[in-house]
């Protein structure tokens, strides 16, 4: 089995953690979000993963070995396709063409899931749902009596489902796929300006595929700063009877609540620091209380009462008391 991650997207709404940082590099739990992403997958699926094809914009040569190495650490070849404009789900998918042939997974790179992950043998493709409270920002789907998926409708203005689709799709033929996603493309179907998936989804039904719904028990969404937070709270929960504190930590006269992060080389003087909080390699924390937090690697955070909130990379607060988000390299003082 393959698994195909879409990931060229811009992120805007993680802004400014993601203008030096492509979003799915974001960490959560002291991982970044593409890695927990195939890790969860290849962990709960039992398919042995061939190779995972990663469709990526300009990222440089450094993120594309750090991916490379993801996919060689799950005994997988990795493979690089990039999406030079943002024209939808469907021609990110496709984008990675060469790699759509045979059963694959298709996981786009900002979500992370807890969910059944045993695959239907006989049934065409599995698209993992959440029932929610209010579909109308989602793309959702319909079920016949059977509980066979007949329709795709993109964030409905009238209620038709509550099941909304989360990203993350298996397709027991990817080539039968990839030919309804040329065919998006070359009769330009078009919606909003983009080539959306369900398009494709929808004209493989019609043709006789079933599509059943996967069971999803938890859906951790990384669109923006808020769900991102609690996505790492969700995350440290979950691997809380995991070492997750370095073994290196200075810890002078404070304390840690767990669970938290606490990556190599950091220091914790005179300060409080959890429950919930990841911090990166090489930060530090004096005279302070940081709670419900992401602090990435190389951060300091003094004289602070700080929840809630993200930090960057090499980002300096010397004296604040509130709710904050910002970036690499940003000083507050």
């Amino acid at each position: 089995m393959k698994i195909i991650v879409p990931m060229a997207g811009r992120g805007s709404r993680l802004r400014p953690h993601t203008l030096t940082v492509p979003k799915p590099l974001v960490p959560v739990g002291g991982k970044p979000i593409v890695h927990r992403l195939v890790q969860d997958i290849a962990k709960t699926s039992s398919e042995k993963i061939e190779e995972i094809a990663f469709v990526i914009g300009d990222f440089g040569a450094e993120v594309e070995a750090e991916l490379i190495k993801v996919a060689e650490k799950l005994g997988a070849k990795g493979s690089i396709y990039y999406q030079d404009k943002a024209l939808g789900t469907a021609h990110a998918v496709l984008c990675a063409a060469e790699s759509l042939s045979g059963p694959v997974v298709v996981a786009f790179a900002d979500t992370l899931f807890k969910a059944d992950f045993t695959l239907d043998n006989d049934a065409d493709g599995i698209l993992w749902v959440k029932q929610i409270e209010d579909p109308s920002a989602f793309g959702v789907v319909k079920l016949n009596d059977e509980g066979v998926i007949t329709d795709f409708v993109e964030k409905p203005e009238t209620f038709v489902s509550d099941l909304a689709m989360i990203g993350i799709y298996y397709f027991k033929d990817g080539g039968k796929l990839k030919y309804e996603l040329q065919y998006l493309i070359d009769n330009g179907i078009i919606k909003g300006g983009e080539y959306q998936l369900p398009d494709a989804l929808r004209n493989l039904t019609k043709k006789g595929a079933q599509f059943k719904p996967g069971k999803v028990t938890e859906w951790l969404d990384c669109g923006n700063k808020k769900v991102t937070v609690h996505t790492n709270q969700r995350v440290l929960e979950f691997d809380k009877e995991k070492d997750l504190i370095s073994s290196d930590l200075v810890l002078k006269n404070s304390v840690v609540v767990p669970p938290c992060f606490i990556g190599e080389h950091v220091v914790i003087e005179n300060a409080v620091v959890g429950p919930h909080v990841s911090l990166g390699r090489g930060t530090t924390v004096k005279n302070s209380v940081v709670t419900n937090s992401i602090v990435q690697k190389n951060a300091m955070i003094t004289n602070s009462i700080l929840q809630d909130s993200m930090i960057g990379n090499n980002a300096k607060i010397l004296s604040h008391g509130k709710v904050i988000s910002i970036g690499d390299y940003t000083t507050i003082e």
